[in-house]
Formats: structure tokens, sequence, C-alpha cells
């Protein structure tokens, strides 16, 4: 700051016309003194009176006030500060609006993922084969197809079995007719009324040709040799469940119809017999079919499943995508939310760079200074009884702090924003 300049000159009153500040340390000594001095000289011309005091106080922070609006360089040292944060906040501004950018490059990119998605979950039931399903398309209709057909084979091998296993296992004959042989229409009837066990032995027979058929479609899915013999195993282990039933069917109604001189049923007899073959086939042949519509339902299901397990794979994983792009977009709003409050800082830190700052800390030094003069006056150079003197005295420090406190200036910072230049 530059020297003090007029410091104090003083009329009736002695008040303090001008003010300058100086930034080496035995300058600003010297003022402290001089403030010291005048506001001692002040309250001996004035008798230490409160109303003269406060018109002083105005006058002095009117000067150093304008002083400090004058002083260049001592305001560019006050507000290097506020240059400082300025700098640090805009640094902090260029890195929230750079994520940002990112955040927002981050969002198109997860836009178009989700958009991917669904159209993958559109495109897979129209051309499965582009995403690494085969024979996907038409898959349900063909399993629909399939079921219908099953169902009654089904239906039939239940029939069948339960009649042939009860005139293999249980039944008398008492006609020799192939037809009420094979199909009985009170088999299972009459074997529950037989037995219970006998009712779910009958009952159950089917199942087990079934099961073999299950069995078989299980295998099919492994390939080699190995598995190649399995299969005709179980084909072969159903042909002889079957060439049983039939040979034992076969047998009853050759013995129901032999003669006295008739020879002994055996396996050849039972070659040649034509009805042999018709029970074979009405059962085993029908089984194949079964197995192989089986088969090919199960296929078609195993298509469809594919497709639906791609599909809660695709929706899962573009679940998990909406929850990242929800997160990225609470990222975005945050990082803006900054750039907003740091262009609110940064604005606030222009303002003060734009206006001057008033060194409080240096005025209520100076303040102080002066009042203490004042007060030093009262004490020694006016002639008062002690009680008025108090009295004069208290008087003096409340308008002191009242002085202070309208210009909102009890405060213990060093340095305080106060009006634009302008």
């Amino acid at each position: 700051m530059k020297s003090l300049k007029n410091l104090f000159s003083t009329k009736n009153t002695d008040v303090v016309k001008t003010i300058a500040i100086e930034d080496n340390i035995e300058d600003r000594e010297q003022i402290r003194i001089t403030y010291y001095q005048s506001g001692f000289a002040a309250s001996v011309k004035a008798s230490g009176t409160p109303i003269v005091l406060k018109t002083c106080f105005q006058n002095l922070y009117t000067s150093f006030l304008d002083q400090c609006r004058k002083q260049k360089s001592e305001q560019e040292r006050l507000k290097q500060p506020f240059k400082e944060d300025q700098e640090r906040n805009r640094t902090d501004l260029k890195k929230w609006e750079t994520a940002i950018g990112v955040y927002e490059l981050k969002d198109e990119e997860l836009s178009d993922s989700i958009k991917e998605i669904r159209h993958d979950i559109i495109d897979v039931r129209v051309r499965p084969e582009q995403h690494g399903i085969t024979g996907g398309k038409g898959a349900k209709a063909r399993f629909f197809i399939g079921l219908f057909l099953i169902l009654p084979i089904t239906l039939y091998l239940l029939v069948f079995y339960i009649s042939a296993s009860y005139s293999a296992f249980f039944k008398m004959f008492s006609d020799d007719s192939l037809t009420a042989a094979i199909f009985d229409a009170d088999a299972l009837t009459n074997s529950f009324n037989a037995s219970w066990l006998e009712g779910v032995l009958v009952i159950t027979i089917p199942f087990v040709f079934m099961g073999l058929g299950f069995v078989i479609h299980m295998v099919q899915k492994e390939k080699g040799k190995k598995n190649l013999v399995r299969i005709s195993g179980l084909y072969l282990l159903t042909f002889l469940f079957d060439a049983l039933l039939a040979y034992q069917i076969e047998k009853k109604i050759y013995e129901f119809n032999k003669v006295l001189d008739s020879a002994p049923y055996n396996l050849p007899i039972a070659l040649g017999e034509a009805e042999f073959w018709m029970i074979i086939f009405a059962g085993f042949v029908v089984y194949v079919i079964w197995g192989l519509v089986f088969d090919f339902v199960m296929k078609e299901y195993e298509n469809i499943d594919e497709i639906n397990v791609f599909i809660r794979g695709k929706q899962d994983k573009m679940a998990d995508v909406q929850v990242e792009k929800l997160e990225n977009k609470d990222k975005i709003n945050e990082f803006k939310q900054k750039v907003v409050v740091t262009n609110g800082i940064i604005s606030e830190l222009q303002t003060k760079i734009d206006g001057f700052v008033f060194p409080i800390k240096e005025y209520l030094l100076y303040h102080n200074q002066y009042k203490e003069g004042w007060y030093q006056a009262i004490g020694t150079e006016i002639a008062l009884p002690h009680a008025e003197k108090k009295e004069l005295l208290e008087s003096c420090d409340l308008l002191s702090d009242k002085h202070l406190q309208d210009l909102n200036l009890v405060t213990s910072e060093l340095q305080l924003l106060e009006h634009s230049q302008n």
C-alpha cells in the first residue's frame, strides 16, 4: 500500500479525512500509532462526547473504504486467493464436463445395446439359425402337430398292452377269435375284479414300454457306436417282450383249439402262424411309431425351449443393461449438478474479483486504536467525576459496538467482499 497522505486534517472535531495504507510494516505501525493519537486528540477536543465519536467512526470507515478502492496492488493481493480458488473450480468444471461426455457416450452405447437385444428377441423367432439355433423356425407348429399325433397313439398302446398282457398272463380262453384274444373290452375290469394286484400289473405294463421309449430317446442324444449298440439292444428287448406276449397268447389259442393228436406248441409252430406275427406287429410296430413321434415331439420341444432359453438370456441381459443405464444416468445427473454448483461458485468468485475486498482485520485494528486513544483521553485529559467518566466510557463502548454491527464488521474473517467497483 502507499504511504499515508494527509492522514489527519482536522477542523473543529479533528475528524479523519484521508487514510492511506502502506505495505511496509514500519509504515503500518506508524499508521496504527497515528490512529491512536488522532482518537486521543479528537476526544480531547470533543470532551469524549459519544455523538461526536459516532461521526468520527463514520468518517473513519468512509475514508478507509475509499482508500481500499484506490489501492489496486493491495486489492490484487487480497483477491489472489479468490482467483486461485476460481482456477481450481474451473479445473474441476472441466473434469465434470469431461465426465459428462464420457457417461453420455456410454449412455448411447447402452441404448444401442438395448435396441440390439430387443431386435434379437424378435428376430430369433423368425431367423433362429442366425443366432446359432438350428431347426428353430416353425418348431412350435411341428411340436403341436406331433403332440396331436402322439396322444391317440399313446391311448392305442395303453389299450393294446392292457388287453394283451391280460390275455397273456391271466385270461382263460373260451373263444378262438383272435380279436377277442388281443382286444378284450373287459380286460381292465376283469383284472381288477380278480385281484387289485392283477389289475395294477395289467395297467402298468404299457408304461414299461413307454419307459423304454423314453430311454431310447435319451440314449439317442449321445453319439457313437456304443449308443447305436444300446439303441439296437433296447429295440430288440422291446421286440422280444412283444414276441413273448404274442407267443403266450397264441399258445393259449392253440391249446384251446388243439385235438388229441396235435403236437405240443413250440416256437417253430408259433413262427409259422400268421396270427403270431399279427400280434407282434399290432404292438411292436405301433410302439416303434410311437417312439419316433415321441422323439420328434421332444426334439421340437427342445428347439422351442432353446429359443425360449435364448430369449430369457437376452431378457436377463437387457435387465442388467437397463440397471446399468439407470446408474449411468444417475452419474450424468450427479456431474451435471456439480457443473451447476461449480458454475455458481465461479460466478460468485468472479463477483468478488470484479468488486473489491475489504480487509476487516486491518480496519478493526485501526478502529480499536482510534477507540483506545479516545478512551485514554477521557481517562486522563477530561476532568469529570469517576462515575460520570465510567458512564461516558460505557456509552462510547456501546456506540462503538453498534457501529461495527451496523456495518456487519463483527467478524474474525481476514477479508470480506463488499460492493462491486461500480
